[in-house]
């Protein structure tokens, strides 16, 4: 059985999607239509920054989706391979969920494009900056980091946010609480807590703003049918029905990105063979967590021929 699975936030560099352009009037195409839907022009930020636009989350996340979403497109008009056919399941990290959804056809391109766009701009808005903060804990269990957030809360939000992989945990949370949390991460048993250089406390009770935001949004673009499964991030099970997908894109928001439990549990329903379209991040930790399984990162069009002859 196959997973194909989608990137999320910090996977963008300047230069991204520019190769595969240069290859590819399918992929040119794409980076064409999400720049009409946004009315702006985002390939050229892609393209060549400057990196403090890209890292914007309203540029970010819409750009991320476009690289994959890119690959994809090119993978079945021109290397003749069909999503549907080939994949059992998709799933994606955070944003990442949304161009799962996108490969599945549970929402078009455009639209895609739109909710990621508001879903960044949202997250941006629910905190002023500097009263949030994410840390990653390193060499962290999801028990110790757990532990450590508790400890650390001391009456503010400190959350896990991400359950990456055995030994990758991130908090979430106010600034004062995560700052605590890295101080006291050696007496948990923990190597290390890093913090991270983000805008907002994604994955925490602070984005519920950006919850309800995403709550409306859904109300006038609501996903459709999916053509492959999802393994969705709040769960780490699977959903196939539009109106539970509905509800835990918006849970998603505040909610854990349950991503090594998720890369478990398609393993455990069969899944042998990974594949990462646009992104090299989620195969290290897919192995970490799931073990003997086979992961291949697909970003280039060498990338995608190679994977279209393995098929």
């Amino acid at each position: 059985m196959r997973a194909f699975v989608f990137p999320g936030q910090g996977s963008q560099k300047v230069g991204m999607g520019v190769e595969l352009a240069d290859a590819s009037a399918v992929a040119r195409e794409v980076f064409q239509e999400v720049d009409d839907a946004l009315g702006q022009n985002l390939f050229r930020i892609m393209a060549q920054g400057p990196e403090d636009a890209l890292t914007l989350t309203e540029n970010a996340q819409p750009a991320i989706m476009a690289n994959a979403i890119a690959v994809l497109r090119v993978l079945e008009k021109e290397g003749g391979l069909a999503l549907a056919d080939k994949a059992d399941f998709v799933a994606g990290h955070s944003l990442g969920e949304y161009t799962a959804l996108c490969a599945a056809g549970a929402f078009s391109l455009a639209d895609t494009a739109r909710l990621l766009k508001l879903r960044g701009q949202s997250m941006q808005a629910a905190v002023p900056v500097g009263v949030g903060a994410m840390a990653a804990l390193l060499g962290a269990d999801i028990e110790k980091a757990t532990a450590l957030a508790e400890a650390a809360a001391q009456g503010q939000v400190c959350t896990v946010a991400n359950d990456n992989d055995p030994g990758q945990v991130v908090l979430s949370g106010h600034r004062e609480a995560i700052e605590r949390a890295i101080a006291l991460v050696k007496d948990h048993g923990i190597k290390r807590g890093v913090l991270l250089p983000v805008s907002a406390p994604f994955h925490c009770p602070l984005m519920q703003p950006a919850a309800e935001a995403m709550a409306e949004a859904f109300v006038a673009t609501a996903p459709g049918a999916l053509r492959v499964a999802l393994y969705a991030n709040v769960t780490a099970s699977v959903v196939t029905d539009p109106v539970e997908v509905r509800r835990l894109l918006v849970e998603q928001v505040t909610g854990r990105v349950r991503w090594r439990e998720s890369a478990i549990a398609m393993a455990q329903a069969g899944v042998e063979r990974f594949v990462e379209l646009g992104g090299k991040v989620l195969g290290p930790m897919i192995k970490r967590s799931a073990g003997e399984v086979d992961v291949t990162s697909v970003v280039t069009m060498a990338d995608i021929e190679e994977l279209a002859k393995s098929f």
